[in-house]
């Protein structure tokens, strides 16, 4: 599983790291790490744009995000 990791980075750059992730690997799962709330429900607004389903973790300075791609 390829790893994001946008803490430290306001939005947009969390939107725009996990988008280049999911272009560059369509097909595989994704986790995604960011600091803010705000940057949490971007990066799930876009994955579930690109037809990913997002499980939400709660860790110990913000959020794993953990992006599947919908099996077609």
């Amino acid at each position: 599983m390829m790893e994001v990791d946008a803490r430290g980075f306001s939005c947009p750059i969390p939107v725009v790291k996990t988008k280049e992730a999911i272009d560059n690997n369509p097909s595989a799962p994704l986790s995604v790490l960011v600091e803010s709330e705000v940057s949490r429900e971007n990066v799930s607004r876009l994955a579930r744009s690109r037809g990913y389903s997002v499980k939400v973790e709660r860790i110990e300075d913000g959020f794993r995000l953990l992006l599947s791609p919908s099996s077609k």
